[in-house]
């Protein structure tokens, strides 16, 4: 797929459970974060993410508020912002904050994929 690891952000734990070993079993290299402030410790001792998969809502540190200091502090990584509470405000507000893109939960695992593929060769695509 890609070189890097792929950070999942989520607080409910079935879900995260199941989307990681959907993708380890496509040979994705995974690191799970169940929090804002976990996903932000990970980065910090996980050098080789390249992309985050970041749900929106969740308790203390929402995914926007995370979003905004993966951004500021590691403007390289892309962020897919992934959510079953979908509004068109916070669409909009994720992808002005940097996101990659915005998808609804749960998704087909392969349209996860694809749009994963998608964020790690958009720079590609403009050289």
């Amino acid at each position: 797929m890609f070189g890097g690891k792929l950070l999942i952000v989520d607080d409910e734990a079935p879900f995260v459970d199941t989307v990681s070993k959907r993708l380890i079993k496509r040979q994705v290299n995974v690191i799970i974060a169940y929090s804002g402030q976990e996903a932000l410790n990970k980065l910090k001792s996980e050098p080789d993410v390249v992309l985050v998969i970041l749900d929106v809502k969740m308790p203390g540190m929402d995914g926007i508020e995370t979003l905004k200091h993966i951004k500021s502090q590691y403007p390289l990584i892309e962020v897919i912002m992934l959510t079953g509470h979908a509004n068109v405000e916070t669409a909009v507000e994720g992808i002005k904050y940097g996101a990659f893109d915005y998808l609804m939960k749960p998704c087909d695992i392969d349209v996860l994929l694809a749009k994963c593929e998608e964020a790690m060769t958009k720079d590609l695509k403009t050289l």
